[in-house]
């Protein structure tokens, strides 16, 4: 069972991670606007990433028993200076979701609470990755420049992603 402050926590980052896919829902919409559809994908994919996220947290609150709560969504930005700065945004937003994990964890450790601080490590090791994955294209974006066939290039090389995770929740994030 959670303590109060726990649930309270918990609750406040189901709404974060469902900003977070808006957020990228926005961001897809913007590169599908400007005719970069491989953008609009890793976009979109990463949408259902924080989906998914999301429906995690919303499960585990449920399943020790607390009510989840949701609240109002804030709207995304809608226009981006440029798809660097479009992915330095992603990760500005990644670190403050990393941030908002540790101190989750860092709850969990203070409240003794060991179930929570094990469900916890799947989003710490998560959000290394979500951070990695957005230096690894701020750099390319980098070297880029303003080469627009090299963009092309990685347009194309993003469309190739696709969404490892469940995107239907009917049945749950684990329904196992």
């Amino acid at each position: 069972m959670l303590q109060k402050k726990m649930s309270k926590a918990l609750n406040e980052q189901i709404n974060k991670e469902m900003f977070s896919a808006y957020l990228y829902m926005s961001m897809s919409a913007y590169s599908n606007d400007l005719g970069l559809k491989g953008f609009a994908n890793w976009f979109m994919v990463q949408y259902h990433e924080e989906m998914f996220h999301a429906m995690k947290l919303y499960e585990y609150v449920q399943r020790q028993g607390e009510q989840v709560i949701l609240k109002g969504i804030a709207a995304p930005a809608t226009k981006f200076d440029s798809t660097l700065d479009m992915f330095e945004k992603t990760l500005a937003h990644e670190q403050f979701i990393t941030k908002s994990i540790n101190d989750l964890m860092e709850l969990a450790i203070s409240q003794k609470d060991h179930a929570t601080q094990i469900f916890l490590e799947w989003y710490v090791i998560e959000q290394v990755e979500e951070e990695d994955n957005d230096n690894d294209i701020i750099a390319q974006l980098r070297l880029i420049g303003d080469n627009p066939h090299a963009l092309l290039m990685l347009d194309r090389e993003l469309s190739g992603r696709v969404a490892n995770i469940p995107v239907d929740f009917s049945k749950g994030v684990d329904p196992s």
